[in-house]
């Protein structure tokens, strides 16, 4: 009989820009856009790149999908009464938006906007939001083990085609052991599938001299890692 337990190990986030120069459908102009990974569970910082002092210019608004009306999260510095998420959100001095254990419904479109006597000043700071989240099977007959790894995103939640908007942005997904080699379909214990551009699965089978395995799902953005997660099988 056989008891596993496993755990997650998550890394920090990490951040990288697009710069553009875009007006968008929806009513704001955007210079600069970041990429900011994460994944679910922890906290997150997103930056704010055109604040003003003391953030009481500062409004902070969130585009879950390309269709939906923005919510408005911070209004003069001050939170607005945002739904359930009102616990979780927080402003650092330089009015950073802090989101804590994030979830993959916290994916999407932030943008940060000064306004100074009822006047927008300058273009809005965009962050996009990425949540890296895995899920796992029940442990099967013969110890068989699938792991699943997703990347929500904004586009990608938005009727968009997932495909199109990770390969614009050059986003991939990928499986490594615990050695850190990534793993591919030529390794026969392993059976890796992309059911989708922007979902990965791994699955294997655990083997009685396995005590202690490792796998971790990690995400590349124009070819530089963002963020992994570490799933830790333990056979007792």
């Amino acid at each position: 009989m056989f008891a596993l337990l496993t755990e997650e190990r998550v890394t920090t986030s990490v951040m990288s820009k697009s710069c553009v120069t875009q007006v968008s459908a929806y009513g704001y102009s955007l210079s600069e856009v970041d990429h900011v990974f994460i994944s679910s569970g922890k906290d997150v910082r997103l930056p704010c790149n055109n604040a003003l002092p003391g953030c009481k210019s500062t409004t902070w608004n969130y585009n879950r999908f390309s269709y939906s009306s923005a919510v408005e999260l911070f209004a003069g510095g001050r939170k607005t009464t945002d739904t359930e998420r009102h616990e979780r959100l927080s402003l650092e001095s330089d009015c950073s938006l802090n989101i804590k254990s994030v979830t993959k419904e916290d994916c999407g479109l932030y943008f940060c906007r000064q306004y100074v006597n009822d006047q927008q000043q300058g273009t809005d700071a965009a962050v996009y939001l990425h949540v890296l989240h895995v899920s796992s099977s029940e442990i099967s007959a013969g110890l068989s083990l699938t792991l699943s790894c997703q990347l929500y995103s904004y586009s990608s939640s938005a009727g968009v085609s997932c495909g199109d908007w990770i390969r614009s942005e050059r986003i991939d997904l990928f499986w490594v052991n615990q050695a850190g080699d990534k793993l591919t379909n030529s390794d026969s214990r392993y059976q890796i599938s992309a059911p989708g551009h922007c979902i990965i699965s791994l699955k294997t089978t655990i083997l009685n001299e396995d005590e202690i395995r490792e796998w971790r799902c990690g995400g590349n953005h124009r070819d530089q890692v963002q963020t992994s997660t570490t799933n830790t099988v333990k056979i007792s």
